[in-house]
């Protein structure tokens, strides 16, 4: 494998359920230890990373809302679910001697920074991995919406998606045998397809901002790294 980078900048999005491992809920910290080997082996080519994690693991706003509560305050708690991840994230990556600051869109000084584009970027001049809390700081938007916001804000040249399989499928491979595996689509045709790898106001944020999304399992140690450097398995949705 060639060590030299296709990517000087990317996002990479990590799902709160993959923090889970097998765990039925909460942090697995050798998961997010495996996870954070992965982003320092992207420092280590010299690619400037940062991180958008969910908070499925912990909670999920959407699932007070279907219970006849009120949706924004379940995104709020959502919200803060994510921030618990990339505290862990943090911690996981600091055990390498990574060095990073995380940022929340959502003002809480006692434990981390607030989320600015001018503080992202000094960051990263300096070499930081930066992860993003909080989510946009939004309610009804998800941390996908999140992903894709901060991709366009700090220039990101690919937004990577770590997910439970390794590309884009026309349906879910682990319960439909039949599913086909794409290796290139276009933003449009995500859309179109109506695929589920991104919500609609990511994917279109993305497609606005010409930045391309790289989706690939998030369970392959060095797997980042080896995408990274034009190999690997992943799905590529761009318009060129």
């Amino acid at each position: 494998m060639s060590a030299k980078p296709i990517y000087k900048r990317v996002l990479l999005k990590a799902s709160g359920e993959a923090l889970m491992g097998s765990q039925g809920f909460g942090i697995d910290v050798a998961v997010a230890d495996r996870i954070a080997s992965d982003i320092a082996e992207a420092r280590a080519m010299g690619v400037e990373v940062g991180v958008v994690v969910g908070g499925g693991n912990i909670f999920r706003g959407v699932a007070v809302a279907s219970k006849g509560g009120d949706r924004v305050t379940g995104d709020h708690m959502g919200m803060l679910a994510t921030v618990i991840n990339a505290l862990a994230l943090a911690t996981s990556l600091r055990k390498l001697d990574i060095d990073t600051v995380v940022l929340s869109a959502i003002a809480m000084p006692e434990i981390c920074e607030s989320f600015s584009q001018r503080a992202t970027l000094y960051h990263l001049s300096l070499g930081r991995v930066v992860i993003f809390a909080g989510g946009t700081g939004n309610p009804f938007f998800t941390t996908d919406s999140a992903a894709a916001l901060r991709a366009a804000e700090i220039g990101a040249e690919a937004i990577f998606k770590g997910t439970q399989v390794d590309g884009i499928y026309s349906a879910d491979p682990k319960k439909d045998p039949s599913a086909v595996r794409f290796d290139r689509l276009t933003h449009s045709e995500v859309l179109e397809k109506g695929l589920a790898v991104m919500d609609v106001a990511a994917v279109a944020l993305a497609r606005e901002n010409a930045i391309p999304i790289v989706v690939f399992s998030i369970h392959e140690k060095g797997g980042f790294a080896e995408i990274l450097t034009g190999g690997g398995r992943a799905t590529i949705v761009a318009d060129n």
